[in-house]
């Protein structure tokens, strides 16, 4: 009943996680009003919400989900709250991301060299070719490297997660109290439209009851 009459392809899938249809722009007004029409309390979404953003600014990619969903259990937030706000982290984002939480954890850790996005998203290609790699050794005749994660851990990995712990607080508690105050009003204006739909329904009642000719006294 709720399927597609065309499934999608893995091809459409896989371009439509990179860039969704209807634009990023899209994507995100969807996204904003999925969240303010949760049904919870104001604060528990917005604690949610900081749960999500909070996690998109660390590299623990592949995790974001279950962390933001485990962060936001802790705090009493709302978990679909948290899984919609990772979306904060995406395609577009994440480049900007990764360069700010590296740089920054790079300067906290007096780590020196030279940095770019192109050179973060070339390092993690080449860790996870080598973990990849290593794995296969265990099980068959190839020989594990440890070179190439060693310094990704120590040059990026690290760095970034420094960065991207101390960049996320500060977006989370943000992004905290930014929802808060847009979810009480949204929840104010709604609960006005219901009332006036239901002044409505009334005043129809008992204008109708009014207009009802006398029953016959005979």
């Amino acid at each position: 009943m709720f399927k597609r009459r065309k499934p999608r392809s893995y091809s459409q899938i896989a371009t439509e996680m990179v860039y969704p249809r209807g634009g990023w722009l899209r994507a995100s007004q969807y996204v904003l009003h999925r969240v303010r029409r949760l049904p919870d309390q104001p604060h528990k979404i917005g604690r949610g919400v900081a749960a999500g953003v909070f996690i998109s600014f660390t590299p623990l990619h592949g995790f974001h989900f279950l962390i933001a969903a485990a962060i936001a259990w802790l705090i009493g937030g709302n978990i679909l709250a948290a899984l919609l706000a990772t979306f904060v982290g995406n395609p577009i984002t994440f480049p900007f991301i990764a360069y700010a939480a590296t740089w920054l954890g790079r300067l906290i850790l007096g780590i020196e060299g030279k940095l770019s996005a192109k050179l973060i998203f070339n390092d993690f290609a080449d860790a996870t070719a080598q973990l990849w790699n290593n794995i296969g050794a265990l099980f068959g005749p190839g020989e594990a490297h440890w070179d190439r994660l060693y310094s990704f851990f120590h040059d990026i990995y690290l760095p970034y997660l420094v960065g991207g712990v101390i960049l996320g607080t500060l977006a989370g508690v943000a992004s905290h109290y930014m929802t808060v105050p847009v979810i009480r009003a949204y929840h104010r204006r709604r609960a006005r439209k219901l009332a006036q739909r239901i002044e409505k329904i009334r005043s129809a009642g008992a204008a109708a009851q009014s207009a009802k000719p006398p029953a016959d006294e005979n």
